[in-house]
């Protein structure tokens, strides 16, 4: 999917929402929707159901709730606006990429 920028926050002891929160980077809106559809495909093809999803519309960005994990996916100017790396005390990677 060549999602950048990828990064893992376990959340266990921090919220009640989820155990694990994924960011990830799109280059485009186009790449964020693509990098959400191929998400949501594979996880209705190993069995986790239908995740509620949020923000496919405009890809800016796009939410996927999957209970006990959400993923985040930005384009890079919007993750950089909404600094969830900071709110949730992760370092985000600089210039590292992560495969994804």
């Amino acid at each position: 999917m060549k999602a950048e920028e990828t990064v893992e926050i376990d959340l266990a002891g921090k919220t009640s929402l989820a155990d694990t929160m994924i960011i990830a980077s799109g280059r485009s809106q186009r790449h964020v929707g693509s990098i959400a559809d191929k998400i949501i495909q594979e996880m209705k093809a190993q069995g986790f159901g239908n995740a509620r999803v949020e923000g496919m519309p405009a890809c800016d960005w796009v939410l996927i709730d999957a209970g006990d994990i959400l993923v985040h996916i930005f384009r890079p100017e919007v993750r950089g606006f909404y600094n969830l790396e900071k709110i949730w005390g992760a370092d985000r990677p600089t210039g590292a990429r992560l495969a994804g």
